[in-house]
């Protein structure tokens, strides 16, 4: 098996990166769990809870990410039904699954790209003249979303549900296995993931990330690896399935090749 031994860093926040933890176990890879966002609840819930009364007024509700889902989602449904006519719109298969959990099953989402982008190529997000569309997402973000639904017509209010903060983690462990030659790839699954990660590795980490093959599942974060100064960056497709498809692909044809 073309992962067997190797060490692959996972940047997902804790508490999200168990599902493609365990499918590098199986491909006989060696995670290495180094979140690079923490996700914090927000400290004001008012505005919320305010949403979740007014839920029945809405045309649509779009849900940017599992966490939205799961922190919105944990304060509304204890004290309400989602409406039935409310539909939903969420990004990736991740997001699907977490909807699912909690009983959404007739989800509006891209089935090939997961991002902004191919959501709003969807029908449904075409043409939303005078609907009112409520956002689920964390603080700061794309801003692309909400400004292609209003330039459309509709009208849009944004709920923040979770914060978004650069944990501060000791990198040691990371710089022992590039020193020592065996940390063999890294995985990136957000723009502002990998700039927490480029901070937090420090000049000497940053280095060594430099040669180390970085795996990519969007273009975005590609661009911004490579500005960066990154040399190996390997664009893959989206989501845990696409980033395990470029990892085997990749080193099954490079063999023994290290980043060192």
């Amino acid at each position: 098996m073309s992962l067997t031994g190797r060490h692959v860093v996972v940047t997902r926040p804790a508490g999200q990166a168990a599902h493609f933890a365990t499918a590098l176990s199986e491909a006989g890879a060696i995670p290495v769990l180094y979140p690079v966002l923490e996700i914090r609840d927000v400290e004001d819930v008012a505005p919320l809870l305010d949403a979740a009364i007014r839920l029945d007024s809405f045309d649509l509700a779009v849900f940017v990410s599992p966490n939205a889902i799961e922190r919105a989602l944990a304060l509304i449904l204890p004290r309400r039904p989602w409406p039935a006519a409310l539909r939903v719109a969420a990004l990736g298969k991740s997001s699907e699954r977490e909807l699912a959990r909690h009983g959404l099953h007739d989800v509006i989402s891209p089935p090939l790209r997961f991002d902004s982008e191919a959501l709003l190529e969807l029908t449904e997000l075409t043409d939303v003249q005078g609907k009112r569309v409520i956002i689920f997402g964390g603080d700061g973000g794309r801003e692309l979303l909400g400004d292609t639904l209003k330039a459309r017509g509709a009208t849009i209010e944004y709920v923040t549900c979770y914060r978004r903060v650069r944990p501060q983690l000791d990198p040691a462990p990371l710089l022992k296995l590039w020193e020592e030659g065996r940390l063999d790839a890294v995985t990136l699954t957000s723009s502002e993931g990998l700039r927490n990660f480029h901070d937090m590795v420090g000049r000497l980490g940053q280095a060594w990330l430099k040669k180390t093959p970085a795996f990519v599942p969007h273009l975005r974060i590609a661009e911004q690896a490579q500005a960066l100064g990154l040399t190996k960056v390997i664009p893959t497709e989206p989501g845990d399935d696409g980033l395990m498809a470029g990892l085997m692909q990749y080193f099954a044809s490079h063999g023994n090749a290290s980043p060192n």
